[in-house]
């Protein structure tokens, strides 16, 4: 198991902190700032999945007039872009 701290861009959280473990699921996924009920709810329904399948549902998801989203860097982050 592997911890990650992923500082965000462009986005009200700040950093997204998960846990990356052997099979590549990912678990306690924790957000710094941002809309607090909506990103535990992201959390809670990313739990247990795979980067590429939060990446798959989650990538180039955007915020208001932002090019990017909370969500949008939780797949950059589990994806390591």
């Amino acid at each position: 198991m592997e911890t990650i701290v992923y500082n965000t861009k462009g986005t009200c959280a700040t950093r997204i902190t998960f846990e990356r473990h052997d099979d590549n699921t990912i678990h306690n996924i924790r957000f710094e700032g941002g809309c607090n009920g909506n990103l535990k709810a992201v959390s809670k329904l990313c739990e247990g999945m795979t980067g590429e399948q939060i990446a798959s549902k989650l990538l180039g998801n955007i915020c208001g007039s932002k090019n990017t989203s909370c969500a949008d860097q939780l797949a950059r982050a589990v994806t390591g872009q």
